[in-house]
């Protein structure tokens, strides 16, 4: 498995390595829900907390290649994020995460044009395993990982603390490589339905 940043596109979306043309959209996407930071995301993307993750983490994430940042790009404007975590190459296994979405585009075509890119992506490249990991108090973000096809495998208790120093229990799903063909063929017919 060898994932690289590269630009990955459907009718619906176009994945683009995250760039400085895309911050300002960014912050302007992520300022439009304060509350799902406060209340859902394990780390803050609003105001200084933004600043911060822009300038600092996410280069170093992209020097040592723990996260590839992906700008979720609709109609020339960024209006949102999702990553590629953890790649481990050994095992074949990838997280996808670090989603988020303007409130405009949830519900629709857009989360399962994004991951569907990804998870192709991914398996495109030899992954055995893709991986996501959901606060357990998301049921939205539940439901659509479930409705996309994955299986969940279980809950770590008291995994991770949160920039508001609440701790997540952290529901754990995957698909496997054998599973892939169908979840994709059901992901195709569901984008499909899309106008």
């Amino acid at each position: 498995m060898k994932i690289v940043p590269k630009v990955l596109e459907n009718r619906f979306v176009r994945l683009e390595p995250m760039a400085e043309v895309h911050k300002e959209d960014l912050r302007a996407a992520c300022a439009a829900d304060p509350a799902l930071f406060h209340d859902l995301y394990p780390y803050s993307m609003l105001g200084e907390a933004f600043d911060a993750r822009w300038t600092n983490q996410m280069p170093r994430d992209r020097a040592t290649g723990a996260w590839m940042h992906y700008a979720v790009v609709v109609d020339g404007r960024c209006i949102g994020i999702t990553c590629f975590i953890g790649a481990d190459p050994v095992n074949a296994v990838v997280e996808v995460g670090g989603t988020y979405y303007h409130p405009d585009f949830r519900g629709g075509a857009t989360n399962p044009a994004a991951k569907r890119l990804m998870m192709g992506e991914a398996f495109d490249t030899g992954a055995r395993r893709v991986v996501y990991r959901v606060d357990a108090i998301n049921a939205r973000s539940r439901a659509a990982v479930l409705k996309m096809g994955a299986v969940q495998e279980g809950i770590f208790r008291r995994d991770r603390l949160t920039w508001t120093g609440r701790v997540r229990d952290t529901v754990v799903f995957s698909i496997l490589d054998d599973e892939w063909p169908a979840v994709r063929d059901r992901l195709d017919v569901r984008l499909a339905a899309f106008v």
